[in-house]
């Protein structure tokens, strides 16, 4: 397994090591002591498991508040997504930034998302499964989010019209999203 540090402190690429023969492959898409010797620590409680059927599905960009905060490992087991992270940690000195990266079927590639950040992702192909593990369980009264095209971040969609839950396509800008994470450097 390599384990790639970001431009955005705390979030990390990973690629788990594959093998593979004529017949398919394997791999470890978890393992806690390989985890553990990357300084990934975090004690997963709830895996999810989304479907979007159609390229062009665009979810988030999704956080919870303190002290319901989630920390998120994401992998794709089907399919292609264009994968962005926010800093939302108020101080960072990468506050506002975002990174994108394909996470897909065939490059297994994960992303760690650690608390302080909102997440969201764009389907590439139609029929895309995306599933994360999170150290937090779902709190209604804590989920919140970033409009997806909020000036201030500029992020590059693959795309200029999603197909948007009405949830996503209601919320606020950064400068107006409830936002209690503060940067411990």
């Amino acid at each position: 397994m390599k384990v790639f540090e970001t431009m955005l402190p705390g979030a990390k690429l990973i690629e788990p090591a594959v093998f593979g023969d004529h017949r398919g492959f394997f791999m470890e898409s978890y393992n806690e002591e390989v985890f553990r010797r990357h300084g990934i620590t975090h004690k997963f409680v709830q895996d999810n498991h989304s479907l979007s059927v159609e390229a062009g599905v665009l979810r988030g960009l999704h956080y919870q508040l303190n002290p319901k905060a989630q920390t998120k490992l994401i992998r794709v087991t089907a399919g292609a997504i264009y994968d962005v992270i926010v800093d939302i940690r108020q101080g960072s000195p990468t506050y506002g930034k975002w990174q994108g990266f394909i996470l897909s079927s065939a490059n297994k590639r994960q992303l760690l998302v650690p608390k302080g950040f909102a997440h969201g992702f764009c389907t590439l192909v139609p029929n895309t499964e995306v599933q994360y593990k999170v150290d937090e369980f779902y709190s209604p009264e804590h989920d919140r989010g970033i409009a997806w095209n909020d000036p201030s971040l500029g992020i590059d969609w693959p795309t200029s019209a999603p197909i948007l839950s009405e949830k996503d396509g209601k919320h606020p800008q950064l400068a107006e999203a409830e936002n209690n994470f503060v940067y411990e450097g």
